[in-house]
């Protein structure tokens, strides 16, 4: 795995259930934490562009399949309104995110990245899935600093089960992330904990692949299934061998935190909407607590949040921009642990420019 951190002691660490073992854990991904990305946490406004998607992920309440959605697009006015928040607020950076969405056309999208980032100071990071590389080379040359595509999981066969490929796309996350980093994004992925069928070695696969992509972000949270979703009815349908499945609950969310840090302690790790999705209370500390250094502060407007619904009930769907960055920042200094200042740049590719 690493020189620090052996293949057989995460898998230990995954199927750990001591309280005084796993605080050991804890301790050491926050001590790497805090000796790698410092203590300040940077704050990123998500921006939810739209919610149509044009695949048929079996776990995504988004898939195109969902009839009982109702579908938005935000408009430009609306995407600069929401970055115009995200500057008043004193965020670094914001995220576009959507559903792979062919309606969000690639020259409509560059010009507004023209516009943000001519207006303003931010660093832009797009979630978009998988794109055409023409389009992905021409938002780069608009400004867009950055690129989050999770792959999910490593199991290759249980990758095409829940998520079927395009006939004029083939899949590739993997190839689609070395190819943006090529072009000068910062790269982000991810995985998702606990999709039924997932197994501890399929979690181990995954922090050696986050360490093999060398990748700026990395986002980790647990599957919360959608009642809308084949994933969601049919969890029987795909099945890990006994004692082998991995769980999707919050504590498995936080070691896989902690040990992402561990193995990779100088990447941009956010806090998992999910996380505070099951913990609504202190879910978001705990993760701040063992190894996350970045938070998205939602900035879509509120009217749309509840449309952009990969998974129900998610998060900070009702709370407004300013009344969540004034809770966020008192839990922050509560903590010891300060908002970052600048656009949040990749602690690896800062150290690499000093060097």
């Amino acid at each position: 795995m690493t020189p620090a951190l052996a293949r057989s002691e995460v898998l230990q660490w995954l199927r750990e259930e001591n309280e005084t073992r796993l605080d050991e854990l804890w301790r050491l991904a926050d001590d790497v934490r805090r000796r790698h990305v410092g203590d300040e946490v940077h704050l990123r406004g998500l921006i939810e562009l739209s919610n149509h998607c044009e695949r048929r992920c079996a776990y995504c309440g988004l898939r195109s399949e969902n009839r009982s959605l109702q579908r938005y697009r935000l408009t430009r006015e609306e995407v600069l309104d929401s970055v115009s928040q995200a500057v008043a607020l004193g965020y670094g950076s914001v995220v576009l995110q959507a559903g792979e969405d062919s309606g969000i056309a690639a020259e409509w999208l560059a010009d507004l990245l023209r516009r943000v980032k001519g207006e303003t100071p931010l660093a832009v990071t797009l979630s978009l899935g998988e794109r055409a590389d023409e389009e992905l080379v021409l938002w780069r040359d608009a400004g867009a600093d950055r690129y989050l595509l999770r792959f999910e999981t490593c199991d290759e066969a249980l990758y095409e089960q829940i998520h079927p490929a395009r006939p004029d796309r083939p899949g590739g996350r993997k190839a689609m992330l070395k190819r943006l980093k090529a072009l000068g994004y910062e790269t982000g992925s991810g995985v998702m904990i606990g999709i039924p069928g997932q197994t501890y070695a399929d979690l181990a696969d995954s922090l050696e692949a986050f360490r093999e992509l060398d990748l700026d972000m990395i986002g980790v949270g647990p599957y919360l299934p959608h009642p809308n979703t084949p994933l969601g009815r049919q969890v029987e349908s795909l099945q890990a061998p006994p004692g082998e499945q991995a769980p999707n609950t919050e504590l498995m969310g936080y070691k896989l935190v902690a040990l992402t840090r561990i193995v990779c302690p100088d990447t941009n790790i956010p806090s998992a909407t999910a996380l505070a999705t099951l913990n609504q209370r202190d879910g978001r500390q705990l993760g701040l607590a063992r190894g996350v250094n970045v938070v998205m502060p939602n900035l879509t407007p509120p009217k749309y949040r509840q449309l952009h619904e990969i998974y129900p009930a998610k998060a900070c769907n009702f709370e407004t921009p300013g009344a969540f960055d004034s809770h966020l920042r008192q839990s922050l200094a509560a903590m010891g642990r300060r908002v970052g200042t600048g656009r949040g740049d990749s602690p690896k590719r800062r150290a690499a420019l000093a060097d």
